[in-house]
């Protein structure tokens, strides 16, 4: 269970939201609703540990996290809105490093099963400036199938993906929840998600 307890952001002397309390638990998933600049990937952010909070409490299975912060963050998987990708690796070097960097090494079968299933296939070994930006956010999003967290924190996972690449990553959303998985992210776009889900609206 992920809980969070009258959170609120500054962004200099302009306070973004506050009073932000909502819960997620096994198999749920929260879509962050708002405005641009209403504060959507500040809360994200500030859920994943890289930005602080102007107040309130974070807890994880009933305990401040700032008191089991080295098992929240092993059970945590954020992706940003930038896709991140070195353009001078390979999109199977680009998810290899990453994992490495994570401190969970990826053996090379996985990751090209992984890439091939996002849509891949024929562009593992390729250097990733010769991608587009849409293939650049499916090597981005092929961490996903390589991940073994219970939180999921997406920042935009739809951006730059055409229709069919947007129904493949709800299947493995889906997919992500019928295993007990939990979901924040945020969407411009309507989705449809599997699950028990809602949505937090920001900025009201």
């Amino acid at each position: 269970m992920l809980r969070v307890h009258g959170l609120a952001c500054d962004r200099g002397d302009r306070r973004l939201f506050s009073d932000v309390d909502f819960s997620v638990a096994t198999g749920e998933w929260l879509q962050i609703e708002g405005a641009n600049g209403a504060g959507k990937t500040s809360l994200l952010r500030i859920l994943a540990g890289l930005a602080p909070a102007a107040g309130g409490q974070i807890e994880w299975d009933n305990q401040p996290v700032s008191k089991v912060r080295d098992e929240f963050h092993a059970r945590l998987l954020y992706l940003g809105h930038a896709a991140t990708i070195k353009d001078d690796l390979s999109a199977l070097e680009n998810l290899q490093t990453a994992a490495a960097v994570a401190g969970s090494p990826l053996e090379e079968s996985v990751a090209l099963l992984a890439l091939r299933r996002i849509g891949l296939k024929g562009r593992e070994d390729l250097p990733s400036r010769v991608l587009s930006q849409g293939q650049k956010r499916r090597v981005a999003l092929a961490r996903l199938l390589c991940s073994q967290a219970r939180l999921w924190i997406l920042d935009e996972p739809f951006v730059a993906l055409d229709v069919a690449a947007v129904d493949l990553l709800c299947g493995i959303l889906d997919e992500h929840l019928a295993r007990g998985g939990m979901l924040l992210f945020t969407s411009h776009q309507a989705v449809h998600l599997a699950g028990t889900g809602s949505s937090l609206r920001l900025g009201k």
